[in-house]
């Protein structure tokens, strides 16, 4: 039963659009809100008054409400919904959002949405075939997405072959199967560790890194939408995360995080240690701004403290730790000798050798090496898709 389920039903023009009406009356027979966004172009082909008269909500088709005057507003859209299901979608539609288009209502709330999204193309077999549009499912699958695969019949241009949408009872069966599967980590407790950390110098000046938090950040999105409770110990960043099962503490120090995770580690399932901590810090700490005429010639440092290694000493059998490793020289080595030598079960591998990966970039490209003896190469993606990998590859462990 989908009882209380929030689910947005985003329709593109396609004569397939004429099956929708038999989807909303099965959503809402099961206890589903319904709520239709459709491209302009779309009301050639189902009416918006039948739409919403099933839905018993208005249609959502333009941005703004051209009698009133007010707007739909895609972001609050994509936070309501549970499930994001964009069904006929076109060729067109499909890739507008592989690309990111985003030039109608419905393509700005699937950019919006934080909750599943699952497509159903409906079009003629030649197009489905075709390397482009290969090429935007594949890239919405790397998403996350989920494809309602077309079937094989009668097109609406009289050929024969792949391309119908689904039935209604069989997209509906794959939402149920959906919002009823267990999901991978739900009863997980897991920690997380994002950002640099600032080690102060005095008042106004700190030793740092340019690492911007964005790995860890994804990774506890990934994993909290897989059904963990997770504990987000984030150094100093710009990024605000406001997502249910998220707790967030922030720190300032190596020592801070130090404590901090010390603290949580016992009783968490999963410790991600994502933050690139700084392995200096200053002996001496002034206490008043050093003065520029004054000056200074040397800043005495020492080693701070080796949060991962000491997290390493007191893993339980049961536990699953998760180390990352930026290297510039001899990385494969100096990832496995950091894999072995501080008992990690993961260590993910990146290279500042790499254009594109590392501190402040929205991508990265990253080898995963796991006490097993398995390694996961993998190409240059967003950091989004490279969280889904890396709790792929913890799930994997976790059930092994």
């Amino acid at each position: 039963m989908l009882t209380g389920k929030k689910i947005i039903i985003g329709i593109t023009a396609s004569i397939a659009a004429y099956k929708i009406p038999f989807v909303i009356r099965l959503l809402k027979k099961a206890g589903a809100e319904v709520q239709i966004i459709m491209t302009p172009s779309a009301r050639d082909f189902v009416t918006p008054l039948t739409l919403s008269t099933l839905t018993e909500r208005p249609v959502l088709i333009d941005f703004f409400d051209k009698v009133d005057g007010s707007w739909s507003s895609h972001i609050e859209l994509g936070i309501w919904a549970d499930l994001l299901l964009v069904a006929p979608v076109s060729a067109n539609t499909l890739a507008k959002m592989a690309t990111g288009v985003a030039d109608n209502l419905l393509l700005t709330t699937v950019l919006s949405a934080r909750c599943p999204v699952l497509f159903a193309p409906a079009m003629d077999l030649d197009m489905y075939k075709h390397p482009t549009t290969k090429g935007s499912v594949d890239k919405l699958l790397s998403f996350g997405y989920k494809q309602i695969k077309p079937v094989e019949g009668e097109l609406a241009s009289g050929l024969m072959g792949c391309g119908r949408m689904e039935e209604p009872e069989n997209i509906v069966s794959v939402i149920e199967e959906l919002f009823n599967k267990p999901l991978a980590f739900s009863g997980k407790r897991v920690m997380i560790t994002a950002g640099p950390t600032y080690e102060a110098i005095d008042p106004v000046r700190f030793i740092g890194n340019h690492s911007s938090g964005k790995m860890g950040y994804e990774i506890a999105k990934a994993i909290v939408n897989q059904g963990a409770e997770v504990v987000l110990v984030s150094g100093p960043t710009s990024i605000d995360i406001n997502e249910d099962g998220i707790l967030v503490n922030k720190v300032t120090s190596a020592a801070e995080m130090h404590e901090k995770c010390m603290t949580i580690f016992p009783e968490t399932d999963i410790t991600i240690m994502a933050a690139a901590v700084a392995d200096f810090t200053p002996v001496k700490v002034n206490m008043s701004k050093i003065k520029k005429a004054t000056g200074f010639s040397s800043i005495e440092v020492k080693p701070t403290v080796d949060i991962l290694a000491d997290l390493g000493k007191i893993k339980r059998v049961n536990q699953i730790l998760v180390g990352f490793a930026l290297e510039s020289d001899n990385e494969h080595q100096n990832a496995l000798k950091k894999l072995n030598n501080k008992n990690l079960d993961v260590i993910v591998l990146n290279s500042l050798k790499d254009e594109g990966a590392g501190f402040g970039f929205d991508t990265n490209k990253v080898t995963i090496l796991t006490k097993n003896g398995d390694e996961l190469i993998y190409g240059l993606k967003s950091k989004y898709e490279v969280a889904q990998d890396i709790v792929s590859v913890i799930n994997k462990i976790s059930n092994s």
